[in-house]
């Protein structure tokens, strides 16, 4: 039958401090005193013996990132600019999508604006040529990008 045996001593305890005293990690204080690593874990603490704060070693600078010399939302605002500047006024007449695609034609070269809602069987995507580092058709462009659409949000 099982007794039961005090896992915790005076010479276990007297043990503990004195590998403690001397460094040793709990790992090694368990492992010399027959016990758990948890139980010297939880026997250090209810005696309120703490190790200082381990010094830390100063972590390695890392190279800062060379940027690119015109990040991409300049870049993107120079383009809406350049849209808007040679834009029409915007009038409610539907953009013409001559060359109309499906999901799986839709490329890099085509506008994907969507037409119809997505399911039905008439949806497809714009299909025309868009503007230079935009997903938009000059037309779709201006419907997606209008100035000043970000200050009515923010108001509201």
């Amino acid at each position: 039958m099982l007794t039961n045996v005090p896992t915790w001593t005076t010479d276990r305890v007297e043990l503990l401090k004195s590998h403690f005293e001397a460094g040793l990690t709990c790992r090694e204080i368990a492992a010399s005193i027959g016990v758990s690593r948890n139980a010297v874990i939880g026997k250090l603490s209810r005696l309120q013996l703490t190790r200082g704060p381990a010094p830390a070693e100063p972590r390695p600078t890392k190279a800062a990132r060379e940027r690119s010399r015109k990040s991409i939302p300049r870049l993107q605002y120079q383009i809406l600019q350049a849209v808007y500047e040679n834009a029409q006024p915007l009038l409610e007449e539907p953009i013409a999508s001559n060359q109309r695609c499906s999901l799986l034609e839709l490329s890099n070269e085509r506008c994907r604006w969507p037409i119809s809602t997505p399911g039905a069987e008439d949806f497809c995507f714009c299909g025309n040529t868009p503007v230079e580092g935009m997903p938009y058709c000059s037309g779709h462009t201006r419907l997606a990008y209008r100035p000043g659409s970000r200050q009515r949000v923010s108001r509201a």
